[in-house]
């Protein structure tokens, strides 16, 4: 059972009974992230979330963790383009005692210097990680480009540049306009009594501000992009991606069980093409990222050096067959009942749960009750199928990103079969 309330203090708060579990999960999640940026100051939002953890007046970052760790409690956080959520899970009968370091660091965050001049050495080797490992970089750069110029496009951990320019000030005011209260938002999981979690956030947060402005609406035209970079790696990774749908787009299930379907799993299309037929690549799927005001559908592959281009030619081979031969009654059904499953399979974890309905809570105000989940997908005809797949089809359309040990043209290699 899901239940919404609003505190008198402005937090809303939503909360999922799951009586059968001993244990609970709470999140605390703030309406800001990447999109809400200056280019001056990129990747604050996730330095403020590192920055959560270094103390409070009361508890050193030592005591952080060995408060959480004397209970046997799990906490952690992420950053993303929309949001920020701080969570932690505890057996039920320690909830409080964990939700209480929670909001001690939301509320009570020193943001020492020395500390932070400590921290930014961390976020830059984290920044060198993520360079490191390629088919995230080349997703990254994937995105970077289909939103160019867009507040989604601009990177979530910035770069040594702008990070250097985020002091104590800075980050103390970036901190007093976006985590307001009108923007916060509890989402609870688990085993507890819904009134007393309540009654506990009631008075919690009276030292932020009420409300901050509305985001703007971005208006520009996306245009494909094409990016290649040169790495010393053995293998190359291929990212290709086209704008889609948004996050409650009611074509939704549609798009979930066409995407599962096309590159979801080892019995989908790409995956039986790529890997079993063509002994092109050892990890191949597509999937979609949506936000609550755009949208994306993205295939992956990491392939051979030489393979690239049979690779490029083998997924608009795929995509050129999803219209001359449509997603069958019988693959639409195997896809439904698979996304189905994972649905329900996450209706048992208590942290996905608090994941799930906390974003939905926190970005479009609703919640999505598991019955009308499930009859979402049970709806999804071959027709709303199609529909979907004219949103992916169109391969003129996907911008493409490769991280490879060897050169390549990439927008030479696209605009070949972009062509046809």
């Amino acid at each position: 059972m899901i239940t919404t309330r609003k505190l008198s203090n402005g937090v809303r708060v939503i909360m999922e009974d799951m009586p059968q579990v001993q244990s609970a999960a709470i999140g605390i999640w703030v309406k800001t992230g990447a999109v809400d940026e200056t280019a001056e100051h990129a990747g604050i939002s996730h330095f403020v979330e590192h920055m959560m953890f270094k103390g409070t007046p009361d508890r050193d970052a030592r005591k952080i963790a060995s408060d959480i760790d004397r209970i046997g409690g799990q906490m952690n956080a992420f950053t993303g383009k929309e949001a920020t959520c701080y969570y932690v899970k505890s057996l039920s009968s320690s909830l409080y005692k964990a939700a209480d370091v929670l909001t001690d660091m939301i509320e009570h965050a020193l943001f020492d210097q020395n500390e932070m001049n400590r921290e930014r050495k961390v976020i830059e080797e984290e920044i060198k990680m993520d360079e490191d490992a390629p088919d995230d970089l080349a997703h990254d750069k994937l995105i970077e480009d289909m939103f160019k110029d867009e507040p989604l496009g601009k990177s979530i951990t910035g770069d040594h540049e702008t990070l250097s320019t985020i002091d104590h000030g800075v980050m103390d005011q970036y901190v007093c306009d976006q985590y307001v209260r009108d923007a916060i938002v509890i989402s609870a999981a688990g085993s507890f009594d819904p009134d007393e979690l309540c009654s506990y956030f009631e008075h919690h947060f009276m030292n932020r501000g009420q409300s901050k402005p509305p985001r703007k609406k971005s208006e520009s035209h996306y245009v494909p992009r094409y990016h290649f970079e040169k790495k010393e790696i053995q293998q190359t990774h291929i990212c290709l991606g086209t704008k889609a749908i948004t996050l409650e787009d009611p074509r939704s299930y549609a798009f979930q069980i066409l995407s599962n379907a096309f590159g979801g799993g080892m019995s989908s299309r790409l995956f039986q093409n790529i890997r079993e037929q063509k002994g092109l690549a050892y990890s191949v799927f597509s999937n979609m990222g949506t936000f609550s005001t755009d949208g994306y559908f993205e295939i992956y592959a990491g392939v051979a050096h030489d393979q690239l281009e049979k690779t490029v030619e083998g997924i608009h081979e795929e995509l050129e067959r999803l219209k001359s031969d449509p997603i069958s009654q019988e693959e639409l059904d195997s896809s439904r009942e698979q996304m189905k499953s994972s649905y329900v399979f996450s209706q048992e974890n208590p942290t996905a749960r608090m994941v799930v309905n906390g974003k939905n809570k926190l970005l479009l105000d609703r919640v999505f009750l598991p019955d009308e989940v499930m009859e979402g997908y049970d709806k999804v005809t071959l027709d709303d199928v199609e529909e979907a797949r004219k949103l992916i089809g169109d391969f003129s359309t996907y911008s493409a990103s490769v991280v490879s040990g060897k050169d390549a043209d990439v927008k030479a290699l696209m605009a070949k079969y972009q062509q046809k």
